[in-house]
């Protein structure tokens, strides 16, 4: 809980990630395979290999996207308080994030990178059972330092959640770790999201760490992240060391729903069935921005979950990792006070 001595909030929440407009297409698996691409995966790419992979791309669906940028937006649409700090580079595309995270109330001032590098672009091949595979080019979000992180905007928001993608670029890791001694010292919580199983991979015994050292309170993953964090293929050997290393966790299940586990308790949380499937994109994003939500509003961490579930359960419903319903109209609908 915040300190007796917290500075006053200006925001529930506020995220820090890559800053991307995501470029979403359908497929089918036979592409996948052509392309030697892992199916559900998220890959780095030079500009040459995005711009041959767009070549190849059906017709495209091009928006703001990033996962942090994504549980900000929906965040907003939550009705919360909520700011995000991401790089994008002095251009169209980055001009266009830019509007577009500020037209859904998510307050956004980081300085653009003025030359060189273009802002950053996702790929992103949907295959018909809606799983999303992913082909990254992090262009100017590999640009984020530690300068670009505002103490003020830091200290002034309840919870700071931080995207696991962003241990990839050196930078951003000063970045990071700044942000996490800032909210710390303002009596604030801390949150990532491992973000993929594949970056897991990457960076384990350093994700590991920051659970370990109490760096991060509140722990977001699948259950595939869950697995690979600990190296084993046994599911309940995940959670146990979730429950020895984080404060918090909160581990989504898809169509089983979520399990939210502390070191005193835990509790599984179904979903709703949704009839209208067309894409994940953006489904574990969406489930942070509720459960954040919730948290920030002192919910239940049951609640939490059920709002995490929600957010999901509307983004599964179209193609795009932003709502297209209000999620505070969705919460009402379910019987919570927004």
């Amino acid at each position: 809980m915040p300190s007796a001595h917290a500075p006053s909030t200006r925001f529930d929440v506020l995220t820090i990630g890559n800053a991307i407009v995501d470029v979403i297409a359908r497929t089918d698996d036979d592409f996948l395979v052509a392309q030697s691409l892992v199916k559900g995966s998220m890959r780095l790419i030079d500009p040459e290999e995005a711009e041959r992979l767009y070549g190849l791309m059906n017709s495209t669906i091009e928006m703001s996207g990033g996962c942090a940028g994504n549980t900000a937006a929906g965040v907003a649409s939550f009705g919360q308080r909520v700011a995000f700090i991401g790089k994008v580079a002095d251009d169209h595309l980055g001009r266009v994030f830019r509007h577009d995270i500020r037209a859904i109330g998510v307050e956004f001032n980081t300085d653009a990178l003025l030359e060189g590098t273009p802002t950053a672009r996702s790929m992103i091949l949907v295959t018909p059972d809606g799983e999303r595979t992913m082909n990254t080019y992090l262009g100017a979000c590999q640009h984020l330092t530690a300068a670009d992180i505002d103490a003020d905007m830091i200290a002034a928001a309840k919870i700071i959640y931080l995207e696991g993608y962003l241990w990839d670029p050196p930078a951003a890791k000063h970045a990071f770790r700044r942000a996490a001694d800032i909210a710390h010292a303002a009596g604030r919580r801390v949150a990532i999201t491992l973000s993929d199983s594949f970056c897991v991979d990457r960076f384990r015994d350093e994700f590991l760490d920051l659970l370990r050292t109490g760096t991060v309170d509140i722990v977001f993953a699948n259950e595939a992240e869950a697995k690979s964090l600990y190296q084993t293929a046994d599911f309940d050997s995940a959670v146990a060391g979730l429950r020895a290393d984080a404060k918090l966790s909160a581990i989504t299940l898809g169509s089983r729903g979520a399990l939210v586990v502390t070191r005193e308790e835990t509790h599984h949380v179904p979903v709703s069935p949704v009839d209208n499937f067309v894409d994940t994109t953006g489904a574990g994003d969406l489930f942070a921005a509720g459960f954040l939500a919730g948290l920030s509003r002192d919910e239940s961490l049951t609640n939490c979950a059920v709002l995490g579930g929600i957010a999901a359960g509307e983004i599964i419903t179209h193609y795009g990792a932003r709502p297209q319903a209000s999620l505070q109209d969705l919460a009402r609908q379910n019987g919570f006070e927004f």
